[in-house]
């Protein structure tokens, strides 16, 4: 059933890091997933729905997040569906299923947002926006004639997630227009605000510093690794939404997809959006941040193959800078890749755990500062390496269950040096079998 690897669990954690779920699946998940799966078969639709729902509820502690709510009322499921700014609310009969999401009021929306409503409705597969006398909403209407947990789980998550993107757009782009339906959503702490703010004020300066010291020649691609490790980094460890969020998905988007622009070019364009993000004063840059649920993952799942090629082109550069004596990216690097994979691939659970564990270590300083137990000290370049071994070895046993051949490497691991033991753990990493039975 690969469409359950469509859900990312972290380890607990008192803040939310990247763009997955950062939550655990129910403990009972697959099991639920075929109980409902046996009640779509038998007609039991209702049952089948109710079971499909709680296989998608994610938890923290042991708690329900309240992701998906329902209640079932003379012959009718009613439920409410999270995924970010987005609220989604349905119900469901014997004979069909409906959901619609709200986006703004019909009243509020201007030529430019009806073009781009219009061009996003072909570009959907099962949803589609509408209007009613107050609002403009997106809407899903489902047959249950023939349904099964995997019909049900690919529409719910074109409406959730399209919903979801659509409102950060509007909000970024159409920043007059106010949303609607977000009362859900929760300000972040201003001290964690204050943390965030100040951890990408002083990595800008690092970055600025650190492209003042590279060679005058031929340094281009260094400057490239130097602004993507950035970008990278301030989405999965300071986690922005609304505009950062989308200028900063879209400058790496054009940063990887203009093949036939050169190196300096792209650079141009990546220390011009690396300025404004600098100029941001403290209140606007908050204004960029929420906490919320969610129910779908936006990524794709990805093969594990497609994970260990790049790692291993990666390396292969980290070498080709070590032989030419190009020393100083080469932390750069170690760390790009990380946030690189957590950012482009669909990785399983483990993957992920085993990879924010390194993230850790790489930015210990940025960890220390929201009170995490630090795995590394910037300060004597000392491990904790007791501490990093029982964390690796927790990760692998909680999921052994379902990787029987995933084994730990923790004797394999080189705690020389945070460059040798970033090394070592992706030629590790690599090794891994993640076969499921």
């Amino acid at each position: 059933m690969s469409w359950l690897n469509f859900f990312q669990t972290t380890q607990e954690q008192k803040h939310t890091f990247g763009r997955g779920i950062n939550a655990h699946i129910a403990k009972d998940e697959e099991k639920l997933f075929i109980q409902s799966y046996e009640a779509f078969e038998a007609g039991d639709i209702l049952n089948a729905y109710e079971l499909f729902f709680q296989s998608l509820i994610n938890y923290n502690n042991d708690l329900s997040n309240d992701n998906i709510t329902y209640y079932i009322e003379r012959e009718k499921l009613y439920f409410t569906l999270y995924q970010g700014c987005a609220k989604i609310k349905g119900h469901i009969t014997k004979e069909h299923l409906y959901a619609e999401a709200i986006i703004v009021k019909k009243a509020n929306i201007n030529v430019a947002l009806k073009r781009y409503i219009l061009e996003r409705n072909y570009q959907l597969t099962y949803a589609k926006y509408f209007s009613n006398e107050e609002y403009i909403m997106i809407k899903l209407y489902h047959d249950n004639l023939t349904m099964s947990p995997q019909k049900v789980f690919f529409p719910l998550r074109e409406i959730a997630l399209n919903a979801d993107f659509d409102k950060e757009h509007i909000k970024s782009e159409f920043c007059d227009i106010p949303l609607e339906d977000i009362q859900h959503l929760e300000k972040l702490d201003k001290e964690d605000l204050e943390i965030k703010y100040h951890f990408l004020q002083t990595s800008i300066t690092q970055l600025e510093a650190k492209i003042a010291a590279l060679p005058s020649n031929d340094n281009a691609t260094m400057q490239s690794f130097l602004y993507l490790n950035l970008l990278f980094k301030i989405d999965y460890l300071l986690v922005p939404k609304y505009t950062i969020s989308q200028k900063l998905s879209k400058t790496l988007l054009d940063y990887f997809s203009n093949e036939n622009t050169n190196f300096e070019a792209k650079n141009k364009e990546l220390k011009s959006y690396t300025d404004k993000l600098r100029q941001l004063q403290f209140e606007e840059f908050s204004s960029n941040f929420y906490k919320a649920k969610y129910t779908f993952n936006p990524l794709e799942k990805s093969s594990f193959n497609d994970v260990v090629n790049f790692i291993n082109e990666s390396l292969t550069k980290v070498r080709w800078y070590k032989n030419n004596r190009y020393l100083q990216i080469i932390p750069t690097i170690y760390q790009y890749i990380a946030f690189n994979v957590l950012y482009n691939y669909g990785l399983n659970p483990a993957a992920r755990e085993l990879l924010h564990l390194l993230v850790e270590v790489q930015n210990a300083d940025y960890f220390h500062s929201l009170s995490y137990t630090t795995l590394y000290d910037t300060k004597t370049n000392t491990f904790s390496k007791r501490l990093i071994v029982n964390r690796i070895n927790t990760i692998i046993s909680k999921h052994q269950d379902t990787y029987r051949s995933l084994e730990s490497f923790t004797e394999d691991l080189n705690f020389d040096s945070l460059n040798d033991f970033s090394n070592s753990f992706y030629l590790n990493f690599q090794t891994l079998n993640f076969e499921e039975l």
